[in-house]
């Protein structure tokens, strides 16, 4: 599967701060430089905001993919309302968004409303079980899928926002404009990096309903020239606080109008939570709205804004919406393309062997190895433990002589007066300084 995380050697200087940061444990340092295991990435981006050289970023479509397409339209996330100082009127966005390019802005906002009122008319189904997890952040998705497969059917199987707007606004344009669908091009502007591998590959539908996505903070500038160009901006909002708020933690329990609902921002959190779920902890909670981003889309590592400073607007935005702009309910037909239309599956990133007998063999040999080992989990392996190192070493993605502790043992009768200590650097000295 193919990532919108990439690492760009050049910058990599294989410091080992990305693995020990990576939630998944998909990053290695090999050789000097990182390496990122594709089958564990869920594009979370934690990578790309603690990188101190800027190695690792996402990779999205440049505006230049509009001209592929004789018409086009934009799906903007509403944590893009939230990046501009000073600025209340999301019609200039809107409009904005009219002057760089589209033809067309049909608002994520408003089919999160849709979704909304699907789900309130819907209610709780009597043998759904109990908590339901929002399927609304993909790298929830992925993770649960990597992690905690036991949850998957915990998931409340809706598409994401964007990609009901994608679909609603494509049947729209072929109608106004009489154009074949693959004339039509759609893209959605994505605070993170998940929703941008989702734009390409997504985790619920057989195929794609987006045709690309462009990175907030790649469009941000050209967006914000063309703003300050305006003079009187046309009325285009067509959402109200309700899909508005689905930008920052929170907003999607407010917008179901659950009750016991939990809403857990950043992926460590996340994490501790689908451990307490799967573990039965949290028996009152019905509904459970998990964002891998701090304060929800708005910290999303493809923004520009503080996420705080961004939640403050899109709150004060909301005051001054109507609850919600979308009195016309989807139609039963158009019912039918919420739901995913392919099962989640669980996806083996951690299996050590596809044989049940030679996984448990290797799992064995994996911790008696790190039974071995010093216990310091200081990264200079390329691991971020040492159990993954352990286990790199049985699956060959790795040699022990990679742990420095294992390599000060061999050279212990080689090593001369000064013993192995000489060869390493300070921290892994056992020896003290001899002071005069």
């Amino acid at each position: 599967m193919k990532h919108s995380v990439v690492l760009d050697r050049n910058r990599c200087r294989g410091c080992t701060t990305c693995i020990k940061n990576c939630p998944t444990e998909a990053i290695r340092v090999r050789r000097g430089k990182a390496l990122i295991l594709s089958d564990r990435c869920i594009d979370c981006g934690r990578c790309i905001q603690v990188c101190p050289h800027r190695a690792i970023k996402s990779v999205s479509d440049n505006l230049e993919r509009l001209r592929d397409y004789r018409y086009c339209v934009a799906i903007p996330e509403p944590a893009l309302y939230g990046q501009f100082q000073h600025m209340w009127d999301i019609d200039l966005v809107l409009n904005g968004l009219k002057k760089i390019g589209f033809h067309k802005v049909f608002e994520a906002a408003k089919a999160a409303e849709l979704l909304a009122e699907y789900t309130s008319r819907r209610g709780t189904e009597e043998k759904s079980p109990v908590p339901l997890i929002s399927a609304n952040c993909p790298t929830i998705l992925r993770l649960i899928r990597i992690r905690f497969p036991r949850l998957i059917e915990h998931i409340d199987p809706l598409i994401l926002p964007m990609e009901l707007a994608a679909t609603l606004a494509r049947r729209e344009a072929e109608k106004e404009t009489g154009l074949p669908p693959e004339e039509i091009g759609v893209f959605a502007i994505v605070p993170c990096p998940a929703k941008a591998t989702a734009c390409h590959r997504p985790e619920g539908l057989e195929s794609p309903v987006l045709d690309g996505a462009f990175a907030i903070r790649d469009i941000y500038i050209p967006l914000l020239r063309a703003m300050e160009l305006l003079e009187e901006p046309e009325p285009m909002l067509s959402a109200g606080a309700t899909g508005i708020g689905v930008a920052i933690c929170s907003g999607e329990c407010h917008a179901r109008g659950s009750n016991k609902y939990l809403a857990v921002d950043g992926i460590e959190n996340s994490i501790q939570m689908l451990e307490e779920i799967e573990d039965g902890r949290q028996p009152e909670v019905e509904f459970i709205e998990l964002s891998a981003c701090t304060q929800g889309c708005v910290g999303g590592c493809l923004t520009v804004e503080n996420p705080y400073a961004a939640r403050m607007r899109i709150r004060r935005m909301m005051k001054q919406q109507p609850v919600d702009r979308c009195v016309q309910p989807l139609s039963q037909e158009e019912e039918k393309d919420l739901q995913f239309s392919r099962i989640l599956q669980y996806s083996p990133a951690f299996r050590l062997d596809e044989d049940r007998a030679e996984a448990m063999a290797k799992h064995l040999r994996i911790e008696a190895l790190e039974s071995r080992l010093p216990g310091l989990h200081c990264g200079s392996c390329g691991a971020p433990n040492c159990h993954a190192f352990a286990e790199d070493v049985v699956l060959g993605r790795a040699s022990l002589d990679d742990c420095i502790f294992r390599v000060r043992e061999r050279m212990r009768d080689v090593a001369g007066p000064g013993g192995t200590d000489v060869y390493l650097p300070p921290p892994f000295r056992q020896k003290k300084a001899e002071t005069e």
